[in-house]
């Protein structure tokens, strides 16, 4: 009992931190399972699959309460991110990933100085004026948010994004809202409400694999779910109450965490 409580506990605690950047959270919590609690590396990738289903239905509750998702867009972007993760997952038995994911690992870190040194969202709309379909989207405190959505590059890059999330095993999340930021040129408050409504389709297919598969714990997954729900709801709350340019900084700095993680598993 006292290990399920701690469990939410810990699930609380990441379930904060990925409702406020967009992410899915297995990052973070598949280590605890591992290192803490003795999961075989099987069960807590699938544990933590199904724990993202909360975190996704969770945070997306709150952030449609705030009326900041791209319902539209996300859907469009989920269309090229759904067969790109399972290309993706194929090629893992077809290519060699350790130089990929040390290359991968620099790479995200080179995304996450852009996000921290970026100066804000409104040059980076203007770049895009000229090529995309203005979104306008006025959330429930009245806040408007414009910004340019090219379909076409929606959907090339959330393969893409895809192909890079199931090849590499990292959350759709860590990719698809740098794309969202630095190449659709979404304003950064959207990006995370929409990567998450992203996510309840992406993972609710990985923990159904992972079910059938007998991967998953159901009792841990639903201590870790009770306490991802209460830290998902904090998570969005407090990010609807950072400024853009810090939301970015605090994405940077996760990515700098996954990247270097990335990049030195292989080494090792």
């Amino acid at each position: 009992m006292l290990q399920l409580i701690s469990m939410s506990l810990f699930a609380a605690l990441v379930g904060i931190v990925s409702s406020m950047i967009g992410v899915g959270g297995g990052f973070l919590i598949i280590p605890i399972l591992v290192l803490l609690y003795g999961f075989s590396m099987h069960n807590a990738v699938g544990t933590s699959l199904l724990m993202i289903v909360f975190t996704a239905l969770s945070s997306t509750f709150a952030y449609a309460r705030q009326r900041r998702i791209d319902c539209f867009l996300g859907l469009i972007m989920t269309v090229g991110s759904i067969p790109g993760a399972f290309i993706g997952a194929y090629a893992t038995s077809l290519l060699s990933a350790k130089n990929l994911a040390s290359l991968f690992g620099v790479f995200l870190m080179f995304v996450a100085v852009n996000m921290f040194v970026g100066s804000g969202e409104e040059k980076e709309r203007k770049r895009f004026r000229l090529w995309g379909w203005l979104r306008r989207i006025r959330d429930s405190k009245g806040a408007v948010f414009e910004y340019e959505a090219n379909i076409v590059l929606s959907l090339i890059f959330s393969l893409l994004a895809g192909f890079v999330a199931g090849f590499f095993g990292v959350g759709g999340g860590a990719v698809m809202v740098p794309v969202m930021v630095l190449v659709m040129a979404m304003p950064m408050h959207i990006a995370v409400a929409t990567s998450m409504f992203m996510m309840i389709f992406t993972s609710i297919s990985g923990a159904a694999t992972h079910i059938l598969l007998g991967n998953v714990l159901l009792e841990s997954a639903i201590a870790l779910g009770i306490g991802i729900v209460f830290g998902a709801q904090v998570g969005a709350f407090m990010a609807r109450r950072l400024k853009a340019k810090m939301l970015r900084r605090v994405f940077a700095v996760f990515l700098v965490i996954v990247g270097l993680r990335m990049a030195l598993q292989y080494l090792f």
